[in-house]
């Protein structure tokens, strides 16, 4: 089964797996949550009342990038992506997932498939 989404639906996808499964990523895979601080403030200072994941989102909607930084490996799945990355992969997710996100039916494992998926084109851990 192939979805295809819009590059606005594939931000949305991608911001709610964001708010619901960043930390889990990063906590239970060793990783962490990496970008310039100057496109950071850049991009909360467009926003107003931004959580910590629109202002992540925006930094990708301004062109810059978001790295998910290797912290108990060799740093061999370190990753960067941009918001390309984001309108192509988001739709190439496992098509179970993405439709537990399409229909609000998502949870922290929906936003893991999504975001490692984004980030690698693929399932790396878990």
């Amino acid at each position: 089964m192939k979805i295809s989404l819009t590059p606005l639906e594939s931000e949305t996808y991608f911001h709610n797996a964001l708010c619901n499964g960043l930390s889990y990523v990063c906590s239970g895979y060793g990783l962490n949550i990496d970008f310039k601080k100057s496109e950071f403030l850049a991009a909360k200072s467009k926003l107003t009342s931004p959580c910590y994941e629109d202002v992540l989102l925006q930094i990708l909607k301004d062109g810059g990038k978001l790295t998910l930084l290797d912290l108990e490996g060799d740093g061999d799945q370190t990753s960067s992506i941009t918001i390309n990355e984001v309108h192509e992969r988001v739709q190439s997710a496992d098509p179970r997932h993405l439709l537990d996100m399409i229909e609000e039916n998502d949870d922290a494992e929906t936003a893991d498939v999504i975001i490692q998926t984004v980030f690698y084109n693929e399932m790396i851990f878990g």
